[in-house]
């Protein structure tokens, strides 16, 4: 037996760059899906749909309350089942189908403005990528234990991921400019109830593609590193509590979770508010500017085991959520400085200075995710990936929940009119809250949260160790 086959019989696999772009494929199909949601349906709701803000927030709000009692009930049945087709991949493709349905129905007009109708689709849509987003995140762990091998995979994963969101930010402008009505100027009108056609059109492209893409990532995966089924028998939902209670690495992870997704759901639900009302721009602009939160990944992602290595753990957060910081408050400077607002050029390297540090910051806390399950194996003996993935979706939905809420909240206080085309001073302020100032601070916050984190790799590849002497 060579050193290689060795290694891998103790669960320190490697895996080959056709099962590193597979597993990746998941994340990039459900940013096709998700993304839009996040970055669009507010947008849609109370511009195309009808919907009030204040209505759009408060829905946003009931979802994830949903999503409370939801994710520790699917991260308990995915713990102590073992379909036929996979213990975790299978649900890629028993959820992915409903799920792209859904997801098409949410952008669907005929019933606007049916608050009702938006509830039920909207609920539905996040209870099935729930089905797939718990199982998915528990699958990462479940291809090795390799802490390399887990970084390039996380890279892969993050780097295929700001694909998807780069497909979203800055190719749904385009796509739905495609398909919406023109003006007498010939510019395309996709910011009013005429577009509905056009984003109902949208979403089913971008739905079908990721369901392509969810199937091909379930052909390229593998799991190898999973509990018996024996020893999962006694898996509860009580276990997420205690799970949560006792594992420091991961109640740490968790609420960096909620800050770095706050963080992120705020700025991105605000970009296209910021763009067609604080700047006045057109489709294409918006379209360069929300996909300059995605071009960084693929310069930053492919260099961040380099970077791992060089400065730690701790020491790239701190340097890539600076930057983020940094970012925002030129952002700042150049929309509340009269004679720098009309430099668009200006605005499109802040926000990829901004982008940089937050693709790179929370691109890289998934690959957390193992190693917090580890630490819990490693003390309790139970490897209980599916609940631990859904205490982490709790805290990453509920960050998501703030993208809407916040905004929703904050639009309705300020007085955003989606009927006019020219907002109030007092408006235009309340979108920049929600684009810089509100953000940095989310990010100043979580900078603190992650700075208590402990688990080094040289602590993680013992714990690892010592549990697959334990197995043998």
């Amino acid at each position: 037996m060579t050193n290689n086959e060795t290694t891998e019989a103790k669960g320190f696999y490697k895996l080959s760059w056709l099962q590193r772009i597979g597993f990746g494929s998941g994340d990039l199909a459900q940013n096709l899906i998700y993304q839009t949601i996040s970055m669009y349906l507010l947008f849609f709701y109370t511009n195309i749909f009808g919907l009030d803000p204040a209505d759009a927030a408060t829905m946003f709000l009931v979802v994830r309350l949903v999503d409370v009692l939801w994710d520790p009930l699917v991260g308990t049945y995915v713990d102590k089942h073992n379909p036929k087709l996979g213990k975790y991949r299978a649900y890629l493709v028993l959820g992915g189908i409903p799920l792209t349905g859904f997801a098409i129905l949410c952008f669907w007009n005929a019933f606007a403005p049916s608050l009702v109708y938006a509830y039920v689709t909207y609920v539905g849509m996040s209870m099935l990528y729930t089905l797939i987003n718990v199982p998915y995140g528990a699958l990462n762990s479940s291809l090795t234990r390799d802490t390399d091998e887990i970084t390039t995979l996380t890279s892969v994963r993050m780097f295929l991921a700001n694909v998807g969101g780069l497909c979203v930010a800055s190719g749904i402008p385009l796509v739905v400019a495609a398909f919406a009505p023109k003006d007498a100027q010939g510019e395309a009108i996709i910011n009013t109830p005429e577009a509905a056609s056009a984003w109902f059109t949208t979403m089913g492209i971008y739905a079908i593609v990721g369901l392509l893409l969810l199937i091909f990532c379930f052909t390229q995966t593998r799991e190898r590193v999973v509990m018996d089924e024996k020893d999962m028998g006694d898996v509860k939902v009580s276990d997420l509590w205690t799970e949560f209670v006792r594992n420091r690495p991961l109640r740490i992870l968790a609420f960096f979770f909620i800050t770095a997704f706050a963080m992120m759901s705020v700025g991105n639900a605000a970009g296209s508010y910021y763009m067609t009302c604080n700047l006045q721009a057109t489709s294409d602009q918006l379209a360069v500017f929300m996909g300059l939160g995605s071009v960084p990944a693929f310069i930053f992602m492919p260099m961040v085991p380099a970077i791992k290595k060089k400065v730690g753990k701790r020491g790239m957060f701190n340097i890539f959520l600076t930057i983020a910081i940094i970012g925002m408050a030129i952002l700042y400077v150049v929309s509340v400085v009269p004679s720098l607002k009309s430099q668009m050029w200006i605005v499109y390297v802040a926000q990829f200075i901004k982008s940089t540090g937050v693709i790179v910051a929370t691109g890289y806390m998934w690959a957390l995710v193992p190693e917090v399950i580890s630490f819990g194996e490693y003390t309790t003996g139970k490897r209980i990936s599916g609940i631990v993935n859904a205490l982490t979706g709790i805290f990453f939905k509920a960050g998501m929940a703030l993208g809407g809420v916040v905004p929703g909240l904050v639009l309705a206080y300020v007085g955003f009119d989606a009927k006019v085309t020219t907002q109030t001073p007092f408006a235009e302020q309340g979108i920049l809250w929600l684009v810089c100032v509100i953000p940095a601070l989310l990010l100043g916050l979580a900078m603190f949260i992650i700075s208590r984190y402990e688990l080094t790799d040289e602590v993680i590849d013992k714990i690892n160790m010592e549990i697959e002497k334990r197995n043998n």
